[in-house]
């Protein structure tokens, strides 16, 4: 608006100088012009003829000088027409109201934009920073939801192998327990046999003892007997050297073993009837036997089919 105010202003001075002009142009006087030439009217008198003058080269004619003119006055320009430049006034300020409406046009119209950029730019802010939280919402409830299965499954994990180790560790005492009890029952059965066979072997020495020992005797005692006295110990000998017992022995325990053999010798099976304590040497005995494989007959031909050893590392 105040820029609309300084043309029409412009204007109104413009249309007041005009109708000045036009006011002064009617008054103004006319000046009248003249020109005027000037020539000399006087005559040169001749001189007197004395004696005839050697001839003299003939000057140039001097070319006349006529006197500048005085410069013409400019006319004065003609006076603009009120009307004219009343008219060319209002178009001036017509088009500078036009020009004044269009730059506020484009003015709001730019104004509109940059507000609506403005505004875009900041919704499509708010929108990517309400994506990102979301997608590190999403990432973090992940990784969370990772964390806590992983951990979830260490939790299980260790959960059973606790409880495999305690059922493993049950029945490793269950085991054992049942193994003791049968080494146990074992043991007094095993005592109990040999036992009986020292009985029976008792009673075989007693009635080798008592029995006829006459070719033509028709006693049972001979026939019932045991082994020979030295039968034993020639087993003993021939099993010892295949003894591979690599250990220091404490000490000189015994380990008694139940042997069973067939007719032809050949050994059928051995246990220990009475551990020696040791069960690295029962265990080296009980290998010596087996690499013997067969027991040699006894002085009457015959082998025994159960016979008790005893071993000692010193004997």
């Amino acid at each position: 608006m105040g820029r609309a105010w300084v043309v029409a202003g412009v204007a109104h001075a413009l249309l007041f100088l005009a109708l000045g002009l036009a006011t002064a142009w009617k008054t103004q006087p006319q000046t009248l012009q003249a020109e005027a030439e000037l020539w000399s009217a006087v005559p040169q008198a001749a001189a007197p003829r004395l004696q005839e003058p050697l001839p003299q080269p003939v000057p140039e004619p001097v070319p006349e000088t006529r006197p500048t003119p005085p410069a013409q006055p400019t006319p004065p320009a003609p006076a603009p027409d009120p009307a004219l430049a009343l008219k060319d006034a209002q178009i001036a300020l017509e088009k500078q109201k036009q020009e004044e409406k269009k730059k506020e046009a484009e003015k709001l119209k730019a104004e509109k934009l940059n507000a609506e950029k403005l505004k875009a730019d900041q919704e499509k802010a708010i929108q990517d920073k309400a994506a990102k939280e979301k997608l590190n919402k999403a990432k973090a409830e992940k990784e969370k939801a990772e964390k806590d299965k992983a951990e979830k499954a260490k939790l299980e994990k260790e959960k059973l192998a606790k409880e495999k180790k305690a059922q493993e560790d049950k029945e490793r005492e269950k085991k054992k327990a049942a193994e003791k009890e049968k080494a146990e029952k074992a043991e007094k059965a095993d005592a109990a046999r040999a036992d009986a066979l020292r009985q029976e072997n008792l009673k075989r020495m007693q009635g080798m003892a008592g029995a006829s020992g006459g070719e033509n005797a028709t006693g049972t005692a001979l026939k019932s007997s045991g082994p020979s006295a030295t039968y034993a110990g020639r087993l003993v000998g021939r099993i010892k050297p295949n003894i591979t017992y690599p250990g220091d022995m404490v000490g000189n325990p015994r380990a008694e073993v139940e042997v069973r053999v067939a007719p032809d010798g050949v050994i059928q099976s051995r246990r220990i009837l009475q551990s020696s304590g040791n069960k690295a040497w029962d265990e080296a005995v009980l290998r010596a036997i087996d690499k013997t494989e067969i027991f040699p007959k006894d002085t009457d031909g015959r082998v025994p089919p159960v016979i008790v050893l005893g071993f000692r590392p010193l004997d």
